[in-house]
């Protein structure tokens, strides 16, 4: 599986192109943007967290195998901290492309420091990332979340339930 991992993620970063800080950043920030608007209660939200990881194009393609590629940024408190890609393959019926935006919370210290300590953070091995679902028009900071990482997925279509990251890798990019 090491392999296809690493393969997939040769074909998508050639395929999508390395991105620069900066292409990052304005992506990042276009996303949260749209997170905010999205998120009743977003800003507040962030703001009780640790750090966040915003990925604002995972790429995902495949025939029969598959996989998914994205580079993102790590922030805290309004600075960048670190830039990571995350990346997943997948065997089974699949056909096609798509794209989604992927928001990763750390509601901890902890948590963040775990994640910050691996040089490869596997979710669902090294940390599970917990997908939250509210309601329509609900506000974030209403539901009692005890997970230390949180998830939230978003099409071009708005935000996406009912899927997982687990099987994601997070790795820091070193430009």
């Amino acid at each position: 599986m090491k392999k296809i991992f690493i393969l997939v993620g040769l074909l998508l970063t050639s395929w999508v192109g390395a991105k620069s800080k900066q292409e990052i950043n304005i992506l990042a920030d276009a996303t949260m943007q749209r997170f905010t608007k999205e998120v009743v209660g977003g800003q507040q939200f962030l703001n009780g967290a640790a750090a966040y990881l915003v990925f604002p194009q995972v790429l995902k393609a495949g025939f029969g195998i598959g996989g998914e590629y994205g580079e993102g940024v790590l922030r805290t408190g309004g600075n960048n901290l670190a830039y990571y890609s995350t990346a997943a393959a997948s065997i089974g019926f699949q056909a096609g492309a798509q794209s989604k935006s992927v928001v990763v919370v750390f509601m901890t210290q902890d948590a963040l420091n775990k994640f910050r300590s691996k040089k490869g953070w596997k979710a669902g091995v090294d940390g599970s990332v917990a997908v939250i679902k509210w309601g329509v028009g609900e506000d974030i900071n209403t539901l009692d979340i005890k997970d230390p990482v949180v998830g939230f997925v978003f099409s071009n279509k708005g935000l996406m339930f009912n899927l997982t990251l687990e099987g994601s890798k997070f790795t820091e990019i070193k430009r």
